[in-house]
């Protein structure tokens, strides 16, 4: 006997969906397939599609439990398990941002978060979760965009700046972006978790300085 339908067994369903082949296989009708049931079914517990990917977006919002013994711990632990939450989900890095998440699982977290800068003025609050919430909403989001380039072309990121290699190297000769040319043979090329580690240390020393004076 299947176990009875609830909002919970909807929303994991759409979830495996949506891991397996991105948003655009969530659907009501798929969902309900997924279940066994007719979708009209579905519709005893959601509104509709869009409550759904709220749904969705706040129970991944479970994983993401920023820990630490100081706000600048807790702000790093909330990069990361966001960051770590998106490689794992990759369609939420295409509902991230926009108006807050107001579920009780993004509730709880934000009250972790707000709780470890009890000591921060509370004028500089939000401003500071949402500097750090932009930031990992942007790495991330260049990440995946790079995956799914990955996927679509066959080609990694290596073997697709070596097939840009001879293209770069004349457009330097010209020596009209000296700058540019010598990052790109200069500097140290970082993977993607020194890239993002490094930028986040970069955030919050900024606002280290900026909440210190």
């Amino acid at each position: 006997m299947p176990a009875p339908l609830n909002r919970e067994r909807i929303v994991r369903a759409a979830i495996q969906l949506a891991d397996a082949d991105g948003l655009e296989a969530v659907s009501l009708r798929k969902v309900a397939t997924v279940l066994g049931v007719g979708p009209m079914r579905l519709y005893n517990y959601i509104a509709g599609k869009e409550e759904l990917l709220d749904l969705m977006v706040d129970a991944v919002h479970a994983e993401i439990r920023p820990v630490g013994d100081d706000w600048r711990e807790v702000l790093r632990s909330l990069a990361e398990t966001t960051r770590q939450a998106a490689h794992e989900h990759e369609w939420l890095a295409d509902l991230l941002g926009g108006r807050p998440q107001l579920g009780p699982h993004a509730l709880a977290r934000g009250e972790a978060v707000v709780a470890a800068l009890g000591g921060v003025e509370v004028d500089d609050v939000m401003p500071v979760v949402t500097a750090v919430d932009a930031y990992v909403i942007g790495a991330v989001r260049r990440e995946i965009a790079e995956r799914r380039a990955e996927r679509a072309t066959g080609m990694d990121e290596k073997r697709w700046q070596a097939s840009l290699g001879p293209y770069l190297e004349r457009t330097f000769a010209t020596g009209r972006f000296p700058a540019l040319a010598t990052v790109v043979r200069d500097a140290a090329h970082l993977d993607a978790d020194h890239t993002f580690r490094i930028g986040l240390d970069f955030l919050l020393d900024g606002i280290e300085a900026r909440i210190s004076r």
